[in-house]
């Protein structure tokens, strides 16, 4: 069945910052939303790019060679194997697009991990 997502209406949905959803797949990747804020947790994934879309607000992907800003409607890839670390002073909500299975926080684990996230 063939249906459109409101990406406002499921991010409506998520009260928990750092906890990504699964909205939808496609060729084996999942979309994750997510709502930021504060910092994360420094990490890489051996084998998966990353890809954050910023829905509505700001956040910096600070890097170990300097940090980056990302605004409402930019996007950021972050290469397999390179560390970094998502900060958010003020609430942000994203959109990730990843291959199925990514752990969010590759190969760290901790009380972030989300090993199984929920969809919507």
């Amino acid at each position: 069945m063939i249906n459109k997502v409101s990406v406002n209406e499921k991010l409506d949905l998520i009260k928990q910052h750092w906890d990504p959803i699964i909205a939808g797949e496609l060729n084996g990747q999942h979309i994750k939303l997510v709502r930021f804020k504060g910092e994360f947790t420094w990490h890489k994934h051996e084998n998966e790019d990353e890809m954050f879309y910023v829905v509505k607000g700001r956040f910096t992907m600070k890097l170990r060679d300097g940090d980056i800003d990302i605004n409402e409607n930019e996007f950021i890839i972050i290469p397999k194997g390179v560390e970094h670390c998502p900060l958010a002073t003020e609430e942000v909500s994203v959109m990730l697009f990843e291959p199925a299975g990514t752990i969010n926080t590759g190969d760290i684990k901790n009380n972030f991990t989300k090993i199984n996230p929920a969809k919507i």
